[in-house]
């Protein structure tokens, strides 16, 4: 699509592809979300999207995506990707920014059809998104939080190098919660060779860049 380049962009690796979604990849990702995300009784999310019913989450994960696109400017983005595993979209890898020319930074979030976790996959969506950023962006910094309880989004943090940034205190769903940030730079991320960017350069005046 020639006045949107995004559908052309993606990052792959050796077993999964991040690439800006199609509608068919959107009516797949809604249905992810609908079968669900974490188990009854806990919210891994700041904002809790996903504690309604299976219907209501598939079509906010539609309007979700719909919004970043229309939104999109080189003064904020976010980069909603999905994630292609085994032919299968299987959840989604946001990278997003405020003023990126300027900060140079990114905010990463992402989520996992339930199904699918404790593969890894997680791991590698996180992985491919910060090769993103900080080879083909120029990103010096990316952040990420996560509840303390959030043992899984904690554990990939972990392994991929980050450094503790801070605490802050959440009301999640009326419950006091501590939220613990994290944060990565360049100087601290080593190159991935086996992850490869694809149509990047059309994108990224309209990234500011």
């Amino acid at each position: 699509m020639r006045n949107w380049p995004f559908f052309d962009l993606s990052v792959t690796t050796p077993r999964l592809e991040l690439r800006l979604p199609s509608l068919d990849d959107l009516d797949e990702l809604a249905d992810r979300a609908a079968e669900g995300i974490h188990d009854a009784g806990s919210m891994p999310f700041a904002f809790p999207w996903s504690d309604t019913g299976p219907a209501e989450r598939g079509r906010s994960t539609l309007q979700f995506h719909f919004r970043t696109w229309g939104e999109l400017s080189p003064a904020a983005w976010n980069l909603a990707f999905v994630a292609v595993f085994e032919g299968e979209v299987v959840g989604t890898q946001g990278v997003q920014a405020t003023d990126f020319p300027v900060t140079r930074e990114v905010l990463t979030g992402s989520w996992l059809g339930r199904r699918f976790q404790g593969r890894g996959i997680g791991t590698e969506m996180r992985r491919a998104a910060l090769q993103f950023a900080f080879a083909g962006l120029g990103a010096t910094d990316a952040v990420t939080s996560a509840f303390e309880d959030n043992h899984a989004s904690l554990s990939v943090t972990a392994k991929l190098g980050y450094r503790d940034d801070g605490t802050a205190v959440h009301n999640r769903q009326g419950t006091r919660t501590m939220l613990r940030r994290f944060r990565l730079t360049s100087d601290d991320w080593a190159d991935q060779p086996d992850v490869e960017i694809h149509n990047l350069a059309p994108c990224l005046p309209i990234l500011g860049l």
